[in-house]
């Protein structure tokens, strides 16, 4: 009950941690985990190194708290793209459309945190974290092709868990092309192809031709 009679005192915070968050997200995607250096964070951040150390902790802390955030805002992103009401292969273009408009984003480094910074980190909590991530991610995709199974637009036998799984595949192919300097334009084309080749029938042949 007299949690605020006695305030610290000191200047107070003159940032946002939120957008703080944001800015570390950029200088790890842009020089990596090994490359950026606690002073290319304050820098990036626009903190005081104390500020910094006490606020977010130490280079690893940070990195763990920015790959939570970032995941968090993008997973929601995806999920969005995946499970809009529409028909499940829009679904599944929309989510890869998604992934390639999230990787070739104006003004962020090319790629995705996730699929090209973090797995490069040898720690075992990233890792760790990594794994969980795509974990949850093919759990998202095999819940919409259940949905479609339901729906009657794809049949009872279709083989979810090995097309959520080559799904994401697809999704980290895109982002790393991305990464690599892909044009946008040319993604988003062969996204809308991936979506088809995801749907085919089990055994891998399109339907013929009427």
């Amino acid at each position: 009950m007299f949690q605020n009679a006695a305030r610290p005192r000191g200047r107070p915070r003159r940032f946002d941690e939120a957008e703080a968050l944001e800015k570390a997200t950029q200088v790890y995607w842009s020089k990596g985990y090994d490359g950026a250096t606690i002073d290319d964070l304050v820098a990036g951040m626009g903190v005081g190194r104390p500020s910094l150390y006490s606020v977010f902790g130490d280079k690893r802390t940070l990195f763990l708290r920015v790959l939570r955030a970032y995941a968090e805002r993008k997973g929601a992103l995806a999920a969005k793209a995946l499970l809009s009401p529409q028909s499940l292969r829009d679904s599944v273009a929309s989510f890869l459309r998604h992934a390639v408009e999230s990787a070739t984003e104006e003004g962020s480094a090319p790629g995705c945190l996730l699929a090209c910074v973090a797995p490069l980190v040898n720690d075992a909590e990233v890792r760790q974290f990594v794994r969980n991530a795509a974990d949850s991610a093919v759990a998202l995709v095999e819940r919409r092709f259940r949905d479609g199974i339901s729906a009657g637009d794809i049949p009872s036998d279709f083989p979810v868990a090995a097309r959520a799984s080559q799904t994401l595949d697809l999704v980290r192919g895109l982002t790393m092309r991305a990464q690599m300097g892909a044009p946008r334009k040319t993604l988003l084309e062969d996204a809308e192809a991936a979506a088809d080749l995801v749907l085919l029938p089990r055994g891998g042949n399109a339907a013929p031709e009427p």
